[in-house]
C-alpha cells in the first residue's frame, strides 16, 4: 500500500530515471494524438473557414449539428469507429481494428467538430468586421475564408492546442478501438486507468504528471508566441509613427 507522498516520490523517480515503459507509453500517446490532430486540423480549418463565410439553405441546421457534436462523448466515437472497422463492418477489410491507425481515426473524428466549430466562430467574428471589404475586391467565399483564417492564425493555433489537449486526454475511444494492448496500443490515459486498477499508483501518477506536463508546455508555447506577436506589433506601430513623423 502506497501513501500519497510515497506515490509522488516514486512517480518523480520513474520520470527522472527515464523508465522505458513510462516513456514508451508517452511517446506512443504523443504520436497518436499529433497524427490525429494533424489530419483533422487541415479538414476542420477548411470546413470552419468555409462555414464562416458561406450562406446556404440549411446552414442553421448544419451549425446546430456541429455545435451538438462538440459534446459528443468519446465512448460514442469509439463505438462508431469500432463498428466501422470491425470484421463485419464496412471498413473491416482494412484490418485496422486494435491498431495505431484505429486510434488515430477515432481521435481524428473526436477533434474534428472542435476544430471546425471554433474555427468557424473565430473567422465569422472577423468576417463581420472585414468581410465586406474583401468581398468588394472580388474575393469569393473560399478566398475570403482563407484570408480571414490567416489573419487570425494565432487564434487558430490556439485551437490546434485545444484540439490536441482534447485528443491526448481522452480515454474512451482509444480504449475501445485500440484494445489497450501493452507495447502496441497502450497510451497514457488507458495506462493510467489500468495501472490504477492494478494498484500501481506510482506509474499511474507518473503518467498523469507527464500528461499534464505535455499540455502545459503546449499552452506555454502558445502564450510565448502570443507575447512575441504583441511585442512585434507594438514595434511596428512605433516604427510606423516614426516614419510618418
Amino acid at each position: 500500500m502506497h501513501t500519497f507522498s510515497d506515490s509522488v516520490i516514486s512517480a518523480y523517480l520513474l520520470i527522472l530515471s527515464f523508465d522505458p515503459l513510462l516513456w514508451s507509453v508517452v511517446a506512443r500517446s504523443l504520436a497518436v494524438s499529433a497524427t490525429a490532430c494533424a489530419l483533422a486540423y487541415g479538414l476542420g480549418l477548411a470546413l470552419g473557414a468555409w462555414l464562416a463565410v458561406a450562406r446556404f439553405a440549411g446552414r442553421a441546421g448544419v451549425l446546430l449539428v456541429l455545435n451538438t457534436l462538440l459534446a459528443l462523448p468519446s465512448v460514442v466515437v469509439g463505438l462508431v469507429v469500432y463498428l466501422l472497422l470491425s470484421r463485419t463492418g464496412p471498413l473491416g477489410f482494412l484490418g485496422w481494428l486494435f491498431s495505431f491507425k484505429a486510434m488515430v481515426v477515432a481521435q481524428s473524428v473526436l477533434v474534428l467538430p472542435v476544430i471546425t466549430a471554433l474555427t468557424r466562430q473565430v473567422v465569422e467574428d472577423v468576417e463581420q468586421q472585414h468581410g465586406e471589404q474583401w468581398a468588394s475586391l472580388g474575393a469569393g467565399p473560399v478566398l475570403r475564408g482563407m484570408l480571414l483564417a490567416w489573419d487570425q492564425r494565432l487564434a487558430l493555433l490556439t485551437i490546434a492546442v485545444a484540439a490536441f489537449g482534447r485528443a491526448i486526454s481522452e480515454v474512451g475511444a482509444v480504449m475501445i478501438v485500440g484494445g489497450n494492448i501493452d507495447g502496441f496500443t497502450r497510451v497514457m490515459t488507458t495506462a493510467i486507468a489500468l495501472e490504477t486498477s492494478k494498484g500501481d499508483l506510482p506509474l499511474a501518477l507518473a503518467l498523469g504528471l507527464m500528461l499534464l506536463a505535455v499540455v502545459g508546455l503546449l499552452n506555454l508555447a502558445i502564450a510565448l508566441l502570443r507575447r512575441w506577436a504583441e511585442k512585434r506589433h507594438d514595434i511596428l506601430v512605433v516604427a510606423s509613427k516614426g516614419w510618418v513623423v
